[in-house]
C-alpha cells in the first residue's frame, strides 16, 4: 500500500436551523476549493445569542485532505 499525507484544517460552519446543517455548510464550502477531502470532525458546536436566544447554530469541523504527489 502506498503511503499518503494528510493536512488537516478547521472550518467553521453555521446555519440558522441546526448544527446538522452548520456541519454541512463547512463541509461543502470547504470543498469548492480543497480537494480529495477525507475525513471531517465535529470538534466543537456553539451558537450565536442575540436577545435571549439562538439566532445561529456553529459546527467547527476539522477536515482532512490528501496531499497531491
Amino acid at each position: 500500500m502506498a503511503e499518503s499525507i494528510y493536512r488537516v484544517t478547521e472550518v467553521i460552519g453555521t446555519s440558522t436551523d441546526s448544527w446538522e446543517k452548520a456541519a454541512k455548510n463547512a463541509v461543502e464550502t470547504a470543498a469548492k476549493t480543497l480537494r480529495d477531502l477525507r475525513v471531517g470532525e465535529v470538534v466543537k458546536l456553539d451558537v450565536a445569542i442575540e436577545k435571549g436566544k439562538v439566532t445561529a447554530y456553529r459546527a467547527r469541523v476539522a477536515i482532512s485532505f490528501k496531499y497531491e504527489a
